[in-house]
This record gives structure tokens, C-alpha cells and sequence, in this order.
């Protein structure tokens, strides 16, 4: 996608304004939806404020759904486009077989008790700090660890619009 301007972005039709924003969240263009209708945005801060404010003010369920639209870490099966990028500058899709083993029995084992996959803002990461988060988050309770993976959702937005919208 070619880079807008916010200026550019506020004055979209609603299909285009959704078309450009909709993989910010991860397979939920709802949320670029929810916020349409609030343009114009001052400010790229604005726009990001408005889309976590339209995740937060979502109910559990479409948040639930929010969090189980993201890929396993590691997994490069279905995947998007940005998904890949971020977890390839992590180094995840040069994983070790013996990594790639880690990282799926520990990616089982969090889906297992949580009902949603590990999601974490990988960028800057590294493949050993990734697993050691895995391995810290899949001992937090169910309310700690929903809190922490919409959490590091909108980090993961936050970067996506600031790659899409470069200041």
C-alpha cells in the first residue's frame, strides 16, 4: 500500500477508509469500521487513540475474537503480510528445528490454557526473549494474561500505523 497522509486518509470514501486500515488489527477490520465515522482525524496519534478506544470499548467476546485472529509466533502457515514481516525481523522464520519445537509445544500449552494464542509485539525482539516471555506469561492467571495480550495488540497497531504513516 502506497503511504497516505492523515489528510489523505480523513478524506477516503468509508470502503476505501476501511480497505486501508482494516489490517492494523489482525483480520478485524470491525475496529477501522467502529472509527470511520469519527474522521477527521488531527493527527496520526488521534487516528491510533480512536481505533484502541474502539478495542476497549468492544465487548469480551469481540476483543476474545480479536486475540484469536493472530497467528501462532513461529507459525508461518496463515499468516499476513505484516505478521510475517514483523516476525521475520524477529528472526522467527529462521527458527532452529529444535526452537521451532520449543516454540510449538509452548505455543500449545498457552492456547491450551488461555483459549487465544501467545501474541506479543515482536519487533526488536529476539527469538531467545520471546521464549523466555512464553514461558514467564503461560504461568499468569486468565484475567493477567487477557489484559497483557490486548496490551501488546495495540502495540503491535501502534507500529503498524506508524510504518503506514511515516512522520
Amino acid at each position: 500500500m502506497a503511504d497516505l497522509t492523515i489528510d489523505e486518509i480523513n478524506h477516503l470514501d468509508e470502503a476505501a477508509f476501511v480497505d486501508e486500515l482494516d489490517d492494523i488489527y489482525e483480520h478485524s477490520p470491525w475496529v477501522a469500521e467502529r472509527v470511520r465515522s469519527e474522521r477527521p482525524f488531527a493527527s496520526l496519534a488521534e487516528l491510533r487513540d480512536a481505533m484502541k478506544h474502539a478495542v476497549d470499548d468492544a465487548s469480551r467476546e469481540k476483543k476474545l475474537e480479536l486475540l484469536r485472529a493472530h497467528p501462532d509466533l513461529g507459525d508461518q502457515t496463515r499468516i499476513t503480510e505484516s505478521s510475517a514481516e514483523e516476525q521475520a525481523a524477529a528472526g522467527l522464520d529462521q527458527l532452529s528445528p529444535e526452537m521451532y519445537e520449543a516454540f510449538q509445544r509452548l505455543n500449545e500449552r498457552y492456547l491450551e490454557t488461555f483459549g487465544f494464542p501467545f501474541i506479543m509485539a515482536v519487533r526488536d525482539e529476539s527469538p531467545e526473549t520471546i521464549r523466555e516471555a512464553m514461558e514467564r506469561r503461560v504461568e499468569h492467571s486468565e484475567a493477567d494474561e487477557f489484559r497483557t495480550a490486548l496490551a501488546e495488540v495495540h502495540t503491535i497497531a501502534r507500529f503498524r500505523l506508524e510504518d503506514r504513516f511515516p512522520t
